[in-house]
């Protein structure tokens, strides 16, 4: 028989607000609607939320997952791994944060992502004829989502027609399609490819009010990741790069309803620019969010709802029955106060405590 604890006495996060306070069931591995608990955790003055999802990490290894887990990020979605047997290896860690991913990204030849020591081959792309190869390789290898770069003009990147063979492509196999922009020319690539989401906000001005329009036309969803965006900011400023226009460019996205998600692009790479760390930057990217025009509530919703929604997580996002058990009690309302997020008093993953 599975153990089953009951979190009693605990505002619960709907997506919209708070419940009164109620006791919520876990067995096993999963949310259910009652049962007689073996363990009681007292959850009174305190929020339960849906596990976190970070909208967009980078893993080297177990540690990274569990310094995660230990931040309440119950989930994490890889925007580039390699080589397929570590991705593998990294999607059946028990215990830690659980990561989706785009495997091997699509580059072009002769931008900073190819001239990464490692880089595989297979990721560059030159020609549509290539893009639909590459999206082949990477449905083969189980990327959960499609991941392409659109920050250069070849030569040393791709050209809009070889971006957009990707996009039509993936979709072919009911893929998600996710741009790497950090430019305001990079996010009309995007745009006109037809992506469905941009990761990172550009750092070169604040994106114009057509290509804002386009976006929420098309239904584009955002992840920013102003903690990136702010830490590339700070070390190249004789760059003429300025976080203020990706944190502007984050406000004019709110206004215009463009969906927005929470991630951080954590990494622990060695030798990049700045490496957001897993876990303690995601309460770092809510705040920000806040900064940029969010209410608490709304950067809840991208950290937990909105996500799994966009990305089709449906066994994870919400405290429902039926759900699995991804879960964290935090002492504070995070709804008034997004700071709380910080204040946790218990992590469970799949139904297991981790903290």
């Amino acid at each position: 028989m599975a153990t089953v604890t009951a979190i009693d006495d605990v505002r619960v996060f709907t997506g919209d607000g708070l419940t009164r306070p109620r006791r919520v069931y876990v067995e096993g591995e999963s949310i259910v609607a009652d049962g007689t608990p073996d363990v009681v955790v007292d959850g009174a003055g305190k929020v339960l939320l849906p596990g976190l999802i970070d909208s967009h990490i980078h893993t080297l290894g177990r540690d990274d997952l569990a310094d995660l887990a230990q931040a309440g990020v119950t989930t994490g979605l890889d925007m580039a791994a390699w080589p397929l047997p570590f991705v593998t290896e990294m999607r059946g860690q028990a215990g830690v944060a659980q990561i989706l991913s785009a495997t091997t990204p699509a580059v072009g030849p002769g931008g900073n992502h190819a001239k990464m020591p490692g880089f595989p081959a297979d990721g560059i792309v030159t020609t549509p004829q290539e893009a639909h190869a590459f999206v082949e390789r990477r449905i083969a290898d189980g990327a959960d989502y499609i991941k392409i770069v659109t920050e250069a003009a070849p030569p040393e990147g791709m050209d809009r027609a070889t971006v957009k063979a990707i996009v039509e492509a993936a979709h072919e196999h009911n893929r998600l399609v996710v741009a790497h922009s950090i430019t305001t020319g990079a996010f009309r690539v995007a745009v006109e490819a037809g992506v469905d989401i941009s990761t990172h906000a550009p750092l070169d001005a604040v994106l114009d009010d057509e290509t804002v329009a386009r976006m929420r036309d098309a239904g584009m969803v955002s992840s920013p990741t102003l903690t990136m965006m702010r830490g590339i900011a700070g070390v190249r400023a004789g760059a003429g790069l300025k976080y203020e226009y990706a944190r502007d460019t984050v406000t004019k996205f709110h206004e215009a309803g463009i969906r927005l998600l929470v991630g951080t692009d954590a990494n622990s790479a060695p030798g990049v620019p700045f490496a957001p760390r897993h876990g303690t930057s995601f309460h770092d990217e809510l705040e920000l969010m806040v900064e940029a025009g969010l209410t608490p509530v709304e950067a809840l919703r991208g950290a937990t709802t909105l996500t799994a929604r966009t990305f089709e997580l449906d066994d994870r996002g919400a405290v429902e029955p039926g759900r699995r058990a991804d879960l964290v009690l935090v002492d504070g309302d995070p709804t008034t106060d997004i700071t709380a997020t910080r204040a946790i008093e218990g992590v469970w993953i799949a139904g297991e405590r981790v903290r």
